[in-house]
């Protein structure tokens, strides 16, 4: 077998996976950003924008799920057409017929969540071509694609303040356009792919303790980095007064270290391994999301702390997708649609949550104190499945990737 990586699976599907799952992102998160704009217009209050912002991650985390069927019925490349041109048309009308209501705004944030249920696609498109001493960088690379986050973030408020806020939907469209025609003709379906499951397997991959681990460790990386992401612009606008433009910068770079963490992450997993990994970037995100809770009065040091707690979640993601493909390795279509469900039920819960309790009680917090607890508890959890993991399907008679 040949152990270089750049050789061991398809390097034009990995990048047609990665483009395809960046500009995914980008839309389905460019409510987060556009929000405090949304809002103002639309006359909401702080819960109804945080519920609006939180919308496409819920509707992204069932649609995962629905994807994943899809793609393991018919093939990734067909799912993930499929998503792109549902998610070109919902903007589309948005932008030609304009958001007139919070009602309105909700059903776009349902649509959008087609885009984030992009990656029960471009993981399993990637995965299936890479050997498991591999898993981690591929997989890390194709979920690298969070990084259109940083996009939305860095361009969607400045662009709203020159153009209009419902003129970045149209203006969005040019990408995706292009992002579909090239993963059209770039893409491939890997040629082993698993048998299509019945619906009896997913209810089966659910009885499976192991399933619900990896859900947990999900919901809180994955969750953490898309929840803190959709909450950041209106955070530091409530906390420090930013503007919009203003608020997406400080936002940019936070998203921009977990984005850039991903693939990072799994490829330290695959060198000191996934579970190793994880406690140590569990350790510090519930740290910082903790002294952040202590409502600093610098805003720089909020953003500091954020920056490494965002740096760890997103490294987070890497290495809990180095785990996943040694566990489930022929489930990996149906395991990455429900671990990628958790995750996104987790962001809608952070984001959805952080609002409520600022309407509550004023400030962030009891949100942020709680999340915090959620990374050590999953600390704690890891470090109880640790010597089972690494006897059974981790050790090294049945796999070569270090767990």
């Amino acid at each position: 077998m040949n152990t270089s990586f750049w050789k061991a699976g398809h390097a034009p599907t990995l990048f047609a996976a990665f483009l395809y799952f960046d500009l995914s992102f980008m839309v389905w998160y460019v409510l987060g950003p556009l929000g405090l704009q949304i809002a103002a217009d639309l006359e909401l209050s702080t819960q109804q924008r945080s519920l609006m912002v939180a919308t496409p991650i819920l509707a992204g985390a069932v649609l995962r799920f629905l994807l994943g069927i899809l793609a393991d019925r018919t093939s990734p490349k067909t799912a993930g057409l499929f998503g792109q041109v549902v998610v070109i048309t919902a903007l589309s009308v948005a932008w030609l017929h304009g958001i007139h209501s919070y009602e309105q705004a909700l059903l776009l944030g349902l649509f959008l969540g087609f885009a984030g249920a992009s990656f029960a696609v471009a993981l399993p498109l990637a995965s299936q071509w890479y050997p498991p001493q591999h898993q981690g960088k591929a997989m890390g690379i194709a979920g690298a694609g969070n990084s259109g986050t940083v996009l939305a973030a860095l361009f969607a408020p400045g662009l709203a303040a020159v153009f209009g806020w419902n003129n970045v939907f149209g203006l969005a469209l040019i990408p995706l356009v292009l992002t579909l025609l090239i993963f059209a003709g770039v893409a491939k379906n890997a040629p082993t792919r698993p048998a299509p499951k019945a619906l009896a397997d997913y209810l089966k991959a659910l009885g499976d303790q192991d399933s619900w681990w990896f859900m947990f460790f999900y919901s809180v990386t994955f969750g953490g980095f898309l929840g803190l992401a959709s909450a950041l612009p209106g955070y530091f606008h409530d906390q420090y007064g930013f503007d919009a433009v203003k608020a997406g910068y400080y936002t940019a770079a936070c998203v921009f270290a977990g984005s850039l963490m991903r693939p990072l992450g799994g490829a330290l997993a695959d060198r000191i391994g996934g579970i190793r990994a994880l406690l140590v970037m569990y350790t510090v995100a519930s740290l910082s999301i903790a002294v952040v809770g202590l409502n600093l009065s610098s805003a720089t040091a909020a953003l500091g702390l954020f920056v490494v707690a965002m740096l760890c979640l997103g490294a987070g993601n890497g290495s809990v997708f180095q785990l996943v493909p040694q566990r489930f390795h022929r489930e990996i279509g149906v395991m990455t649609g429900l671990i990628g469900m958790a995750g996104g039920i987790g962001g809608f819960c952070l984001a959805a949550g952080l609002g409520a309790i600022k309407q509550s009680t004023g400030d962030y917090q009891l949100g942020l104190w709680l999340f915090a607890s959620l990374g050590l508890l999953a600390w704690v959890g890891l470090l109880s499945v640790k010597s089972r993991w690494r006897t059974t399907w981790g050790s090294a008679a049945m796999t070569a990737a270090r767990v």
